[in-house]
């Protein structure tokens, strides 16, 4: 897991074997089982996870009762509720395992000593900030705008795995689409 996490922080930003050993140090381990919370909603968010292995989904429940996936993340992502972290409100989203999934743990409060001790860490997940910030964006900005074929297309494309390891319905409502026109696009 070290060396996962190194290679990974090292694609941003280069950190020293000590550096990372003070950073692991301050990472908790946690497995998850398949449809175990690490989030609810309405719960205040206070840490941030980085996964090692497995799949996750970030959803809200909308006013007519149906649930939104808002993202999906996988091996060497980072998943929170930045808003419930950044203002400790409660989170309006829950993030939930679809498998098995391996999370370390940071707890704000020590990703905030973290950034006075190593400052570059700051700037690493400044990048990291930036680059959610670009995936939402695109979604919101360009995703939706494009016809649901081509959604569906883009998402095959780029995360292939998806298809074998997403419930078709959570798909679907990823997409935003219909589970049935969806089984549709899936034939042609």
């Amino acid at each position: 897991m070290k060396t996962q996490i190194k290679t990974y922080f090292n694609r941003y930003v280069e950190f020293s074997d000590a550096e990372i050993d003070e950073i692991f140090s301050k990472l908790t381990l946690k497995i998850f089982q398949k449809k175990d919370y690490i989030l609810r909603e309405g719960k205040i968010c206070t840490n941030r996870y980085f996964i090692i292995s497995g799949l996750v989904r970030s959803f809200y429940i909308d006013n007519k009762g149906n649930e939104k996936i808002t993202q999906f993340a996988i091996q060497n992502w980072w998943v929170t509720s930045m808003e419930s972290f950044i203002k400790k409100t409660p989170s309006a989203i829950s993030i939930q395992a679809l498998e098995k999934t391996e999370i370390l743990i940071i707890d704000k409060d020590e990703l905030e000593k973290l950034f006075l001790s190593i400052p570059k860490l700051e700037r690493l997940f400044r990048i990291i900030t930036e680059n959610m910030l670009i995936a939402t964006q695109r979604k919101n900005d360009i995703y939706l705008q494009m016809k649901s074929k081509s959604r569906y297309d883009d998402l095959i494309n780029h995360f292939p795995d998806f298809i074998q390891r997403v419930p078709q319905y959570m798909i679907a409502s990823y997409l935003e689409i219909t589970p049935e026109y969806l089984s549709e696009l899936r034939k042609s």
